[in-house]
């Protein structure tokens, strides 16, 4: 039988990445996907929906109307789980993070706001819409500055490092 990855057989190895190599292939990761799957709690159970993002180093950035779903159960509860992931072609290619923290709603004018906003890339969305683009929207963001993240990629082993890397702030 021919084997594709031999590397992938066998026990997982144990080894740690270096802060600054783990650091570099989570933002490559994070720079390279614009969807992710956000994980709320509200008073119907959990709720997993998929959103476009943006990010600022390790912050992700989602606009979202203020009284959508995720919006509110962000209100009542702001512990928040972000999954990121690239598409999956086999085991060789397993790679995403999942991103723990709380979760902010910046409207304009909050302290904040004006921080992450220009990460935003609004203006495709005016074109689809036939929008002017000189008036940008106005309206809320949800913001995960990440406390911890599991980042997951099993490329790792042929290098002898472990497939799910732990990072915290």
């Amino acid at each position: 039988m021919v084997t594709t990855n031999p590397w992938l057989a066998g026990p997982s190895p144990t080894r740690r990445l270096d802060r600054e190599r783990l650091e570099e292939r989570i933002l490559n990761l994070l720079s390279s996907q614009n969807m992710c799957v956000l994980a709320t709690v509200g008073p119907d159970g959990p709720l997993a929906t998929p959103v476009r993002y943006f990010h600022l180093d390790f912050a992700i950035v989602f606009t979202a109307a203020g009284t959508s779903p995720k919006m509110r159960n962000i209100r009542a509860d702001p512990r928040l789980s972000i999954g990121v992931f690239a598409p999956l072609v086999g085991q060789a290619s397993s790679r995403g993070a999942q991103l723990f923290g709380t979760a902010r709603i910046l409207e304009p004018g909050d302290g904040d706001f004006d921080r992450y906003w220009p990460v935003v890339r609004w203006q495709s969305d005016h074109v689809e819409r036939s929008r002017p683009l000189d008036e940008p929207p106005t309206g809320t963001i949800g913001v995960l500055e990440a406390d911890r993240i599991v980042y997951t990629e099993h490329w790792l082993r042929r290098e002898g490092y472990a497939p799910r890397q732990f990072w915290s702030r």
